[in-house]
């Protein structure tokens, strides 16, 4: 045996392991405690706070201007937005939160030509949709903003973003033939209400097709938080100069002292805590998700609607909105999206069953017990609360001296 295969195979016979082991560590101790991850709070909470403030936003300005009797919509939208400048800016200046208006390049320019006619038409939705509370029903009003999708879909054919589709039209007719429907079937129908509802849907659809048109450049993207530091002076401004022509030569401090200094306070903070909402559940959910979520809180104020104002709901109403919601689900998710979600919850709950089965037999239990009651319901002409018990108790907290306006007959 020559020298060379020896010292061959004695090297052969050390551990390859060992030697590396010792040599080459994989794994750093201290960045492993660095990068240890940080805790983070639940994709839930950031759903049900969206939905809070949304809902709290819709209900409280339709208590300001209907039952408190503060019949100055454009003055209470003026507020909002000079409230939500001012927040926007104090959080530009000490907080992370605003720090992606840096990467968008911002010139006199752009702002004239494209952030000025964004506000505009936000503004008037904003306007629009504020005088709808004087005249409909949250319930009613929840179900015309059905009708939004159709109109941002004419929206952007109209300016040249999409081509015409008679497909998808014919996907969105749907969501017209269920509002429709409702629309027969609501029993407090104000024409002058309907006109300012429609006209806001309108001007909406409008301000969000401008708004897409303006992202689809890479050096314009934002987020909602973004958008609405540069949108909200200009609104404020615009809506400021209507409320003085319009509104503030009959506005006295009475009338600011009716519904009260710390609920208009109040409910410009809610408003502004929509917005920041928006930009936690953009980041943290899917677009399934939020689909879905604003389909939840449109039932919900519905139900709150009833609960809180007795709103009379009838049969073909909730026959035609249910008409409307499909509609709108199938438009914005498509049918492959729908087809996995049901999918996906059918596994969830065949494991949910097999983990817990008594519980999901009480969940079964009160679900058809929820079906049988709402059934039952739909056969009455009308749906709604003759007691007065939740709203004396809402009234209570937001301002009980306001009850007695809202008795008012219609």
């Amino acid at each position: 045996m020559s020298a060379g295969e020896e010292k061959e195979r004695v090297s052969g016979d050390i551990p390859r392991s060992e030697a590396t082991s010792s040599i080459l560590p994989t794994v750093n101790p201290a960045i492993e405690k660095l990068a240890a991850p940080q805790a983070s709070l639940h994709p839930a909470f950031y759903v049900i706070a969206w939905i809070t403030m949304s809902s709290s936003v819709i209900l409280f300005n339709k208590w300001i201007l209907d039952t408190a009797n503060f019949r100055f919509p454009v003055v209470l939208t003026t507020w909002h937005l000079a409230f939500g400048t001012l927040m926007t800016q104090i959080l530009a200046r000490t907080t992370t939160l605003l720090d992606g208006r840096k990467k968008v390049k911002m010139t006199g320019r752009v702002y004239l030509r494209a952030i000025m006619p964004i506000g505009l038409f936000f503004s008037l939705s904003l306007i629009c949709g504020n005088l709808t509370y004087l005249y409909l029903s949250v319930s009613f009003i929840q179900m015309l903003k059905a009708t939004t999708p159709v109109a941002v879909l004419f929206a952007s054919w109209g300016m040249g973003l999409k081509a015409p589709d008679m497909k998808v039209l014919f996907n969105v007719s749907f969501i017209v033939f269920g509002v429709v429907i409702a629309s027969f079937g609501e029993i407090r129908f104000v024409w002058i209400g309907f006109f300012y509802q429609v006209g806001g849907i309108v001007f909406e659809a409008i301000r969000l097709t401008l708004v897409e048109r303006l992202l689809s450049s890479a050096e314009y993207k934002m987020d909602p938080l973004v958008s609405f530091y540069y949108f909200a002076p200009v609104c404020a401004i615009m809506n400021g100069i209507v409320a003085l022509v319009w509104e503030v030569p009959d506005l006295h401090l009475a009338d600011i002292a009716r519904v009260g200094y710390f609920n208009l306070l109040l409910s410009a903070i809610v408003a502004f805590g929509l917005n920041v909402s928006v930009v936690f559940l953009i980041g943290k959910t899917s677009s399934l998700v939020m689909t879905l979520c604003g389909v939840l809180k449109d039932i919900l104020l519905v139900c709150a609607s009833i609960a809180i104002w007795s709103t009379p709901v009838t049969a073909l109403q909730i026959f035609g909105y249910s008409i409307a919601l499909g509609g709108m689900i199938y438009y914005r998710l498509g049918a492959d999206n729908i087809k996995s979600f049901f999918t996906e919850l059918n596994r969830q709950w065949a494991e949910y069953g097999a983990k817990h089965p008594a519980q999901r037999k009480v969940v079964v239990f009160f679900l058809v017990l929820f079906t049988i009651l709402v059934v039952l319901g739909g056969l009455a002409p009308t749906v709604g609360y003759d007691t007065m018990a939740p709203r004396e108790w809402i009234f209570s907290i937001v301002g009980g001296g306001a009850l007695g306006s809202h008795e008012k007959a219609p």
